[in-house]
């Protein structure tokens, strides 16, 4: 846990979750978590990178991201969903991602079952954001003790995207997957961003 007590060198109050001796940390939680995401290649890539997470510190798959979208297509879901096994072998060498042969199948799989999803609801980001009504949840957090792990709203898009055929997509990944692309806005009260994003709803 950092210190609480150290300040960022703007001065700037941030989410307590926020390592503030990692610049690129700072970055993503300063410019991507909680900012509402439409676009369906976004939210391939965190879906990816979340269900990467599994079991790991999200700072270890943040650090890989930039090898990912490299090794990965640019999670391009229509790629991705076409490597076989020669390609899934090739990946699992390569020591810029996490070597997890299970992980990595899986982003396979969920690239062609994200393909389905696409082809019934015309895109993805029109499905996924049905679990929330179509619009951000904001939270009304003080403090890292008020965050939650789970909650309804996973659940049900954990129990449907399992039907579905997706894996790595348990409820804590997906809650994880709706906070950082928006769905909810965990961003504490007093964290500079929290008003921002609300105020880009429209």
């Amino acid at each position: 846990m950092p210190n609480e007590n150290k300040r960022p060198p703007d001065n700037l109050t941030r989410c307590p979750w926020v390592d503030l001796t990692k610049e690129d940390y700072i970055r993503y939680h300063d410019l991507e978590w909680g900012v509402p995401v439409y676009n369906d290649r976004l939210l391939f890539e965190f879906i990816t990178l979340e269900g990467a997470q599994a079991g790991l510190s999200w700072y270890t798959v943040l650090r890989k991201r930039e090898n990912y979208r490299a090794l990965f297509d640019g999670f391009d879901p229509v790629k991705v969903a076409a490597y076989d096994q020669q390609r899934i072998e090739s990946l699992l060498l390569d020591p810029g991602i996490i070597r997890n042969r299970q992980k990595v199948t899986a982003t396979v799989n969920n690239a062609q079952r994200f393909l389905e999803v696409q082809k019934e609801f015309g895109s993805f980001s029109d499905y996924i954001w049905t679990f929330v009504g179509g619009k951000p949840k904001v939270s009304e957090l003080r403090e890292e003790s008020d965050f939650q792990a789970t909650t309804a709203e996973s659940d049900a898009m954990c129990k449907d995207l399992r039907q579905r055929g997706f894996k790595f997509v348990g409820s804590t990944i997906c809650y994880a997957h709706m906070q950082a692309t928006g769905m909810v806005n965990d961003h504490t009260i007093g964290c500079f961003r929290r008003q921002p994003i609300i105020d880009g709803y429209g």
